[in-house]
């Protein structure tokens, strides 16, 4: 048994995977914090080393040495779970996308994924469905009413809007005929069907930034109704947990988008140079990065009402004609 290519190999990819992960979530903030003051006419982050690049490292150092403190009314063991538990989703959901071709390193094809299962739509679905419960429970084990009501907030707010999204993935489904990631980069589809496929990216972007809590839609948080959202009770290293799972779930959100929508590491000389697939497909996650605080810089959060009537009375029908029109487009074309 070759337990380089089942143990090794994939425990490596996963390791480089989180570093990453977590590496580009701490300047992430950076990124946002400076394009958001470009946005509106400030400087942003500039005072910590050169450029401000030392404020992510200032932002780390500075949670990880806050003193702990638990609430006596909580449910302790939940309210410690809670992070853990919104943030391993997060982590848990790229390991399905592919970020380049397979290359070829010392003598080994070496699949660039972590793991290529056949099921990967449904996983990413099922991921995403997973982290509703880490604020979920955090804010109910907070016994705090502004955290409970964050919590209900977000539970209505992704189960709703999950629905539309699913019956998007569906009709991809049908024009690619796989649920792999790596089998829908690899897919051919005639020009007819990439053009459908896009025409569905900005309703689809819309549920993403939903069920990442991105502004216009982080209606869990609301700094200005609820305090503080579904993290009222939380400080130190825990609120910081919270913070960096939306940072990743947009990260991952991307890479789902990019792959589902932009053809992923696809790119012009990637058949003759493999590793240009990786940067493209960097690139491509890094304009979609953009393209989330470009939004959140340019609309106002919307009213909670406004946000439940847009996707049961426009995005939900909308997504089930989209999906009529593309099953009897497969059938006949």
């Amino acid at each position: 048994m070759d337990w380089i290519n089942l143990v090794i190999i994939p425990a490596v990819k996963s390791i480089v995977l989180v570093i990453v992960l977590l590496t580009g979530f701490a300047y992430l903030t950076w990124v946002e914090r400076k394009l958001l003051g470009r946005f509106q006419l400030r400087y942003g982050p500039n005072r910590a080393w050169r450029f401000g690049l030392g404020h992510p490292i200032a932002d780390a150092l500075k949670m990880i040495f806050k003193e702990e403190i638990i609430p006596g009314h909580v449910d302790k063991v939940i309210y410690v779970l809670g992070p853990a538990l919104a943030i391993a989703p997060a982590l848990a959901m790229f390991a399905v996308v592919p970020v380049g071709p397979d290359l070829t390193l010392f003598g080994r094809t070496i699949p660039m994924v972590v793991a290529d299962v056949n099921v990967g739509l449904l996983y990413v679905l099922a991921m995403a469905g997973v982290g509703a419960y880490g604020v979920i429970l955090g804010g109910w084990a907070s016994n705090n009413k502004y955290s409970l009501l964050g919590a209900l907030r977000t539970s209505s707010q992704m189960l709703s809007y999950e629905l539309p999204m699913g019956i998007m993935l569906i009709a991809i489904l049908l024009m690619t005929g796989t649920l792999s990631l790596v089998g829908i980069v690899n897919q051919t589809l005639p020009w007819y069907f990439r053009a459908w496929i896009l025409l569905a990216f900005p309703f689809y972007f819309i549920t993403v930034l939903a069920e990442t809590n991105r502004s216009p839609f982080d209606l869990p948080e609301t700094e200005n109704e609820l305090v503080a959202g579904f993290q009222t009770e939380y400080g130190g290293i825990k609120f910081a947990l919270y913070y960096m799972t939306e940072y990743l779930h947009m990260i991952a959100a991307s890479g789902v988008v990019v792959t589902l929508f932009f053809g992923g590491w696809r790119g012009p000389f990637v058949e003759q140079a493999p590793v240009l697939g990786v940067a493209y497909f960097a690139a491509k996650v890094l304009a979609m990065i953009f393209l989330f605080i470009w939004v959140r810089a340019s609309l106002p959060r919307v009213r909670y009402d406004q946000l439940l009537k847009f996707c049961w009375t426009f995005l939900f029908p909308l997504s089930l004609v989209y999906l009529a029109i593309t099953a009897v487009a497969v059938v006949f074309l």
